[in-house]
């Protein structure tokens, strides 16, 4: 899966410092971030330097005196900035992996020799460590992206200087890294998995049932519920399997894999799915992608069955 970059190391532990000439930046702007393809699939960011050179090169009206950077995280040695152009207010999108292909050209470039690129790029983009960094980032980003004001008063908050998290001067406030948990769900009877094809997103490929907890639910329940709302279906014999950080939806995503209970005639929610359709594993032609939760579920499901 993406976040298994061994032996490299993912850090995100916040610390209060200032970027150097060799650091990456990640600028984004709605459901984009700033970056340049060498290759198919290799994307390149700017580092501090660059960006510096680029933002006084491009308009004398647009400095870098005009941006704050704010520590992100590091994957070894290399750290990762955020750039936040000050006063800026924020337009675009922000639909994460709902972005369609062109989502970035409602942007211009601010830099010469890079564009900006539709964070579902992150899917493969190479090198794999990088593209984890990127999807990290992009979570991160939609915090301080929606936390500019406290929730409670309404004024202005400031970053602490000892961890990652926003508070405001005036009621006290601390707003924390919001993770939203959610359920990806293999749905399996005998030798037969339910495979699913969202409705009204760019991702294409076949997914399984998935769905957000809801207050005062444990998982198991949510499970439950998804396969039922998005395929009038029960289940039972409910088994936890793995669990991946989806920087994308901001989510922390919690595999289940579980057996038909009954009927097995599927009533679509439509609003949610386009297909929804029983597969043999002998039919299942997918290759590993080496990112997602859901392909490595349904080829374990895969090598099982044809294995017994």
């Amino acid at each position: 899966m993406i976040q298994d970059i061994f032996p490299k190391v993912l850090n995100n532990q916040y610390v209060e410092c200032s970027p150097c000439d060799n650091d990456i930046i990640f600028f984004f702007k709605g459901s984009s971030l700033l970056a340049r393809y060498e290759g198919e699939d290799v994307l390149v960011y700017p580092q501090y330097k660059e960006f510096v050179l680029g933002i006084n090169k491009a308009d004398n009206k647009d400095t870098v005196d005009n941006y704050t950077f704010v520590y992100l995280l590091s994957v070894d040695d290399t750290r990762y900035f955020l750039a936040r152009k000050s006063g800026e207010l924020l337009k675009g999108q922000y639909i994460g992996e709902m972005a369609d292909s062109d989502i970035h050209k409602e942007y211009d470039t601010v830099i010469d020799g890079f564009d900006f690129v539709g964070v579902n790029s992150f899917r493969k983009a190479e090198p794999k460590a990088q593209a984890f960094a990127a999807i990290t980032a992009f979570h991160i980003y939609g915090w301080y992206r929606d936390n500019h004001f406290c929730g409670r008063c309404g004024k202005p908050t400031i970053h602490d200087d000892r961890e990652r998290m926003l508070k405001c001067p005036s009621c006290g406030n601390m707003i924390y890294p919001k993770i939203c948990p959610a359920v990806i769900v293999a749905v399996t009877d005998h030798d037969r998995i339910l495979l699913t094809k969202y409705a009204g997103r760019t991702y294409r490929n076949y997914a399984l049932i998935a769905g957000f907890n809801e207050v005062g639910e444990t998982l198991e329940q949510t499970v439950k519920r998804e396969v039922m709302e998005e395929t009038g279906l029960k289940v039972k014999n409910i088994r936890y399997y793995k669990s991946q950080p989806w920087g994308l939806s901001g989510s922390i995503l919690s595999g289940f894999y579980c057996e038909l209970d009954g009927d097995d005639t599927i009533t679509l929610q439509e609003e949610e799915l386009s297909l929804g359709k029983w597969v043999k594993a002998e039919e299942l032609s997918l290759e590993d992608d080496g990112i997602s939760l859901t392909r490595e579920m349904i080829l374990k499901f895969r090598e099982e069955c044809l294995t017994e």
